[in-house]
């Protein structure tokens, strides 16, 4: 057995439908410049009304197990982050099992938020280290518009719909060098959802309140993830028996582009060895990170033996960061 666990192919997937900062203008009070300048974010993809989570996750899985040489029927498991599902269940890695056709494949949802994508790849070692798979799916896949009230701008500007995936098995060496994950439900009341679930169930006064659509203080959302950002870096870059110095490239989540420019001078990482694609996606939630690697190893950014950091925050509060020592 493999003692190394890694990527071995990737995808994305976005919907054709653009919508510029210019279009919002439109439909809410904000304009471009006070959008660019607070996010970063110039213009994001949405998806049209008949599509759903499982049907970009699906695409950015055939892409990814293209790029990996591998067949649907190889893989022994489907882990999906996302927080905007198809529905409450079955789960969305179900219904995207049955439209790839991954026959052989167990399934199931895993809900970190923002950072759910790096949750996700640290569940797929341990599985493969463990010895219960041998090939793992992971997808990170959002229709995040579907769950916005397009009255709040604090809300409607950043978020966008996409998906990125990842097929995960044994490697000779490098691949996943180390992980780090936490939480602190404390902060769980920054950005949330309020209804649907069975704390608050669907009613006419819900609907009519827009209490199914996200909710977040923005201020404190900042803050945390400023603060957490480096230090959940650090600790993966600590456990893998690296140094900052040795980091080639970082791949962040894609939320505000003053958190990732803050955090690259925090830790002395150069501005182009970061790779930013939020002015052209907004936030994508779990779909954020992969998207990005898998943008950034395509346009020639990562190349193999680079070390890559890759690090998320979003609700719960939650936070994770892994160290790839990229092995394509």
């Amino acid at each position: 057995m493999n003692k190394s666990v890694g990527i071995i192919g990737m995808g994305s997937y976005l919907p054709e439908r653009i919508v510029t900062n210019f279009d919002l203008e439109k439909i809410m009070d904000t304009n471009n410049d006070w959008i660019v300048e607070r996010t970063g974010i110039e213009r994001r993809r949405i998806a049209e009304k008949d599509i759903a989570t499982s049907d970009l996750g699906a695409k950015a899985a055939e892409a990814a197990l293209l790029d990996a040489g591998v067949k649907a029927e190889e893989i022994d498991l489907i882990i999906t982050a996302t927080l905007s599902p198809d529905m409450n269940f079955p789960s969305t890695a179900c219904i995207i099992q049955e439209k790839i056709g991954a026959v052989n494949a167990a399934a199931f949802d895993l809900g970190a938020a923002c950072s759910g994508f790096i949750y996700a790849l640290t569940t797929a070692k341990a599985f493969i280290l463990s010895g219960q798979a041998k090939t793992v799916l992971v997808i990170g896949a959002e229709v995040i518009s579907k769950l916005l009230n397009w009255e709040d701008r604090k809300t409607a500007v950043i978020f966008a719909d996409g998906a990125g995936a990842a097929v995960v098995s044994g490697v000779e060496e490098g691949g996943i060098l180390s992980t780090a994950l936490g939480a602190d439900g404390t902060g769980g009341k920054f950005l949330y959802m309020p209804a649907g679930g069975t704390r608050m169930p669907a009613t006419h006064e819900t609907v009519d309140k827009k209490l199914h659509s996200v909710v977040m203080d923005g201020s404190e959302v900042f803050k945390f993830a400023s603060r957490k950002m480096v230090e959940v870096s650090e600790e993966a870059i600590r456990r893998s028996g690296l140094t900052l110095n040795d980091i080639d490239y970082l791949v962040p989540h894609q939320a505000n582009l003053r958190i990732i420019n803050n955090a690259a001078k925090r830790m002395n990482i150069p501005m182009d060895r970061v790779y930013v694609n939020i002015q052209e996606y907004g936030n994508i939630s779990a779909a954020s990170v992969p998207i990005a690697l898998d943008e950034a190893v395509k346009k020639g950014h990562i190349k193999k033996g680079d070390h890559i950091l890759v690090v998320g925050f979003g609700a719960g509060l939650t936070w994770g960061a892994a160290i790839i020592q990229w092995n394509k």
